[in-house]
């Protein structure tokens, strides 16, 4: 089928905790609902079935709970009320921003997934209710190709998102469609946590998902492509990923995303949205990961290894790293009860420090969450101490086996190369307990693989 997705440089509230008349923040969203109309148009012109927006991508952000208020539109979220607000615009007050939407999509005979602000009153006697009488959600809403309203989902993990709430049970929404059967959706944060993304994936065996998000990239191991791909490809789904476009908040990265292929937009020196449209198929079976090779152990007599250990602090978390010397070689470096295991070849050698990381504990900066890691690194200089440092370009051209002896099931492989670029592992999988992802050589300089593994009870 024919996706699309919009990287959307949103224009923004000068001034976004000012309190504003519903008129002046209707007039705001007007300006980037004319860009997504102009969107729309362009990937419907393509032959695109559905379309994905960012998080964010209407409204903005940094918002207070009250100064939102004013931008947020009033979604009913029930199943029984069958809605289309381009055809029934009079149905319910402050649906504006939903009635566009809704007549974008019918009017380009496409299926259309947006992020808005929502609002719904609610009783004191509900215990959840917050003390103002209302809820204020992150909220992502599907049309069909005729306008009608067929999904809304609300944001369960809030990142410092003052402005909203967490729905009290996590929504698992869905809709169908004619092209590629079931699609699913979640936003941004969501996708590191097991409620809802990963529930929702299992319990109705999904292979379609559309992600509206606004990420921050952090490097060496949290770039928004980086991970949109290694879930695509842990999960065996198509994922539509839209960002929003702001380089000086480090916000970009969006893309299409196969197990086995991706179309990635990633620009930190341009202004200006993206639109991106590809042909991707359908999956219809989960395919085998190829296990044929093996990876080699670590030799046991113990002395091969006398590099120096040492420590440095990686995406706020402190890691154990060794450094990845020479030309070839074959390394371990452990931690708890997580050792990775090494084996390395450089095609090209460059006076490039990098260096073998472990980390299994639990990440408590930016949010709370238990991370298995084994990455091999391109640190920022020639010191250790630059070791986990934010790195975006690279000339080695290595080959390698990267293996760990993980205690989770839930391992998302990174690939990431010079200039925020992708490449895909020949080999990954269990192998005797341990997971492994494999490469004869890169296709340009290495910023990282690893594997990243989610321990979600251990959260």
């Amino acid at each position: 089928y024919v996706a699309a997705v919009y990287e959307h440089e949103s224009i923004l509230s000068p001034n976004p905790t000012a309190l504003v008349d519903r008129q002046t923040a209707l007039e705001l969203m007007g300006r980037n609902l004319d860009i997504y109309q102009q969107q729309v148009v362009a990937a419907a012109g393509q032959g695109a079935q559905i379309i994905v927006f960012p998080e964010d991508g209407i409204h903005g952000f940094n918002f207070t709970r009250s100064s939102i208020y004013p931008y947020l539109d009033f979604v009913l979220h029930s199943h029984s009320v069958k809605w289309n607000p381009c055809r029934e615009p009079y149905l319910f007050n402050d649906t504006e921003v939903l009635q566009r939407l809704s007549c974008m999509a019918l009017e380009n005979k496409i299926f259309l997934v947006a992020n808005l602000g929502t609002k719904q009153p609610c009783e004191h006697a509900d215990p959840h209710c917050p003390s103002d009488g209302r809820y204020q959600f992150n909220t992502n809403v599907a049309f069909n190709d005729d306008g009608m309203l067929v999904a809304t989902y609300r944001k369960h993990n809030l990142y410092f998102e003052y402005a909203f709430d967490s729905p009290p049970e996590p929504d698992y929404k869905l809709f169908d469609t004619p092209f590629a059967g079931r699609f699913g959706m979640f936003t941004c944060f969501d996708i590191l946590f097991f409620e809802p993304a990963v529930s929702l994936i299992k319990q109705y065996n999904l292979k379609q998902i559309v992600y509206p998000t606004a990420w921050m990239n952090q490097l060496p191991l949290l770039s928004a492509v980086e991970f949109q791909q290694a879930f695509a490809t842990a999960f065996n789904v198509n994922i539509l990923a839209a960002n929003i476009h702001h380089p000086t908040l480090g916000m970009t990265g969006s893309g299409i995303y196969t197990p086995v292929k991706s179309f990635i937009y990633h620009n930190m020196e341009s202004y200006g949205g993206k639109l991106i449209v590809a042909e991707i198929p359908v999956i219809t079976t989960d395919f085998e990961t190829n296990l044929e090779k093996t990876p080699r152990r670590v030799s046991e007599k113990g002395n091969e290894q006398l590099l120096p250990l040492f420590y440095a602090e990686m995406m706020y978390d402190n890691f154990t790293f060794v450094p990845v010397w020479g030309e070839k070689g074959e390394l371990q470096v452990c931690a708890n009860t997580l050792c990775c295991y090494l084996n390395y070849q450089k095609a090209v050698v460059t006076d490039e420090l990098y260096a073998l990381g472990v980390f299994d504990g639990l990440h408590t900066v930016h949010g709370t969450y238990y991370v298995q890691a084994c990455a091999l690194v391109k640190c920022g200089g020639l010191s250790f101490s630059t070791c986990g440092q934010e790195v975006t370009d690279a000339s080695a051209l290595i080959g390698f086996q990267l293996w760990g002896n993980m205690s989770t099931s839930y391992i998302f492989p990174l690939l990431l190369t010079s200039s925020i670029t992708l490449d895909f592992a020949d080999h990954m999988g269990w192998k005797n307990n341990h997971y492994f992802i494999s490469k004869n050589r890169t296709s340009s300089g290495l910023l990282t693989a690893a594997l990243y593994g989610r321990w979600y009870e251990k959260d």
